[in-house]
C-alpha cells in the first residue's frame, strides 16, 4: 500500500509518535504535508532522479520528507547527523543534493554545512530558519495540498558508514512503476516477520540508517503506527513498550546485551505481552544471547541481514533458527553465493565471500567506479558483495563470520573477530567488547580484545587474564586473546556498528 491510500481509508490513524513527549502525527496530516512539499520541489524545478539531504535528528516530520521524495521520484539522502560539518558537506556536495533540510537541534552544523555546500541552492528548517532558509511552517502555508499530476516511486540513496573510509553513496536504478505501486519488500517483511496493518512499531534506532529505513517505510505501507524515541534507552525502551502497547520493534544485538544485563526486578517490572515480533540486524546474534531474549519473550526473535550496500535481503524466523542455531537465514530476496578469492563457488560448508545473485540491475556506488568494481564479482557483474566472510549451510542457510577487512592472520590461519567477540560478551563483568588484529613480530597478527566493563566494575591484570580464561573455554585456543585492554566506553556508530578500523588503526601506528 501506499501512504495515500491509508490517509484516505484511515485518516485519524496515527502514523508516528515520538515516544518520550507524545507528539503525534495521522495518517492524513502525513500524506498532505508530503504533497505539499512535492509541490515545493516542482516549484523549485526538481525533476525526478533528483536527491534531497535530510539531515535530521529522529524527528516527527522526519516520515514527511521521507514520502515526498518517496511519491515525486526523487532519491532521498538520510544524513548521519553525528558526523562533522565537513563529513556531512561532502554528502550533500557528493549527491548533488538540490534541496537540504535541517532543524533547530541541528542549528549550528546545518549553517556551517550550507556554507560549505553551496551548490545546493534550497534549505528547508524546522523550526527558527535562519537566514537563506525557508521555514517548514512557510513551506505548509504556501504550497497546495493537491498531489503532482504523475506521481513516480522514489527511493533511498543511503551513505555507508565509512568505518573504513569516506562514506559512499549507494545508488540504485529508480523503479520505473508509480509511487502507489505495491512495494515487494514491505511484503517480504510482512511475510516473514508477521508486520501486520494496524501493528505498533518501537524505532530505538537512528532513522537515518538504511535498516531502520527499511521499516519504517514498510510499516506505513502496511498502516501501522511508528512509535519513535529520540535516543535508546534500555529501561525507557521497556517503559515505552508497555505505555504504547508495541506490537513490534527492531533492535541490534547491543541493544539485546544491554536489555538481558538489566537488574532482574527492572526487566519483569513492565508489560511486554503485547509485543509479537522482534528483529535483530547489523550483527549476528550471539547464540547465548538469542536463546536468553528467545526465553525471556518466548519465539518472536526473529532475524534479517541486508547491508545498505548489499544486493539481497537473508531472513529467519525463529523456529528455523532455533533448528539452525547461528545462522542468519537464507535469500527472501534474490539468491547467495559464497566464493573463493579467484571467485570460484565454493560447496556448502566451506567458508569463503559472500556474493548476493541479484535479480535487478545492482547498485553502483556514486561517484566511485573503483568502489563499485571492487563490490561485484570478477566474472559476473550482477553478483555483489559488501565484504561479508561466511559459509551457506545444506538448506541454504548462512552463517557469517565476519567482515573481511577486519579477519586476522595469525601464523597463516584465519580468525574471525566476531566469533570471538561473541565468545565474551556473555561474561558478566563485560558491558562491550571489540575484537581485532595488533602486530606481533612472530605470528604477523595477535588477538586483543579491548572491553567496556559493567557500572562498577574496574579492570585489572586479574580481571584481564580472567576474561581470557574465560574466552579459552568458549572458543578454539588459538582464537583467544592474547591481551585486554579496558576502556571508559567502545566507539559505536548509533546504530550498533563497532568503529573497529579506527580502534585497531591505533596500534598498529604504534
Amino acid at each position: 500500500m501506499f501512504i495515500g491510500y491509508h490517509a484516505k481509508h484511515t485518516p485519524d490513524r496515527l502514523a508516528v509518535v515520538m515516544a518520550e513527549t507524545g507528539q503525534s502525527l495521522t495518517y492524513q496530516q502525513v500524506n498532505e504535508n508530503s504533497i505539499k512539499i512535492t509541490r515545493y520541489f516542482e516549484a523549485k524545478g526538481l525533476q525526478k532522479g533528483d536527491a534531497v539531504a535530510i539531515l535530521l535528528e529522529n524527528h516527527l516530520h522526519y516520515m514527511d520528507f521521507l514520502w515526498s521524495c518517496l511519491r515525486s521520484g526523487i532519491y532521498a539522502v538520510p544524513i548521519n547527523w553525528h558526523g562533522t560539518a565537513d563529513e556531512i558537506a561532502y554528502v550533500v556536495n557528493d549527491s548533488a543534493a538540490k534541496v537540504l533540510v535541517s532543524s533547530n537541534e541541528l542549528r549550528a552544523k546545518a549553517i556551517e554545512v550550507s556554507d560549505m555546500a553551496e551548490a545546493c541552492e534550497h534549505r528547508v528548517f524546522l523550526g527558527d530558519a535562519p537566514e537563506g532558509w525557508l521555514s517548514y511552517d512557510q513551506l505548509l502555508t504556501t504550497y497546495p495540498n493537491e498531489p503532482l499530476q504523475v506521481e513516480w516511486m522514489g527511493s533511498f540513496m543511503p551513505y555507508t558508514s565509512g568505518t573504513t573510509g569516506r562514506p559512499k553513496g549507494v545508488e540504485r536504478p529508480l523503479p520505473e512503476i508509480a509511487a502507489d505501486h505495491p512495494w515487494e519488500r514491505a511484503q517480504i517483511l510482512a511475510d516473514d516477520f508477521d508486520l501486520e496493518e494496524g501493528m505498533v512499531y518501537y524505532g530505538p534506532a537512528p532513522m537515518y540508517h538504511a535498516a531502520p529505513l527499511l521499516f519504517l517505510r514498510s510499516v506505513h505501507c502496511l498502516g501501522g503506527t511508528i512509535v519513535q524515541v529520540a535516543k535508546f534507552d534500555e529501561k525507557r525502551a521497556l517503559q515505552h513498550i508497555e505505555q504504547y502497547q508495541v506490537t513490534h520493534t527492531q533492535m541490534v544485538p547491543t541493544m539485546f546485551v544491554r536489555l538481558l544485563k538489566l537488574p532482574e526486578d527492572d526487566r519483569k517490572a513492565y508489560d511486554l505481552t503485547t509485543l509479537k515480533s522482534v528483529v535483530h540486524i547489523a550483527a549476528p546474534c550471539p547464540v547465548e544471547t538469542k536463546h536468553a531474549m528467545i526465553e525471556w519473550l518466548g519465539p518472536i526473535i526473529h532475524e534479517y541481514y541486508g547491508a545498505s550496500d548489499g544486493g539481497g535481503l537473508i531472513t529467519i524466523r525463529c523456529e528455523d533458527w532455533l533448528k539452525h542455531p547461528g545462522a542468519i537465514g537464507k535469500a527472501a530476496d534474490g539468491a547467495l553465493v559464497v566464493c573463493d578469492e579467484d571467485g570460484a563457488v565454493l560447496p556448502a560448508g566451506e567458508t569463503g565471500l559472500v556474493y548476493f545473485v541479484n535479480q535487478a540491475e545492482p547498485h553502483v556506488y556514486r561517484n566511485d567506479p573503483e568502489k563499485t568494481l571492487e563490490s561485484r564479482h570478477p566474472d559476473n557483474h550482477m553478483w555483489t558483495t559488501c565484504g561479508d566472510i561466511g559459509r551457506v549451510e545444506e538448506g541454504g542457510y548462512l552463517y557469517l563470520s565476519d567482515r573481511k577487512a577486519f579477519m586476522i592472520i595469525s601464523g597463516g590461519v584465519n580468525i574471525y573477530p566476531q566469533m570471538v567477540e561473541n565468545a565474551m560478551i556473555g561474561h558478566d563483568a563485560i558491558r562491550d567488547v571489540a575484537v581485532f588484529g595488533v602486530p606481533n613480530a612472530d605470528m604477523g597478527e595477535e588477538v586483543k580484545a579491548v572491553v567496556e566493563l559493567q557500572h562498577g566494575r574496574e579492570g585489572s591484570d586479574t580481571l584481564a587474564q580472567e576474561l581470557i580464561e574465560y574466552t579459552k573455554e568458549r572458543v578454539a585456543s588459538y582464537m583467544r586473546p592474547r591481551s585486554v585492554d579496558f576502556v571508559s566506553e567502545l566507539p559505536r556508530t548509533p546504530t550498533g556498528k563497532l568503529l573497529k578500523k579506527q580502534m585497531r588503526d591505533k596500534y598498529w601506528q604504534n
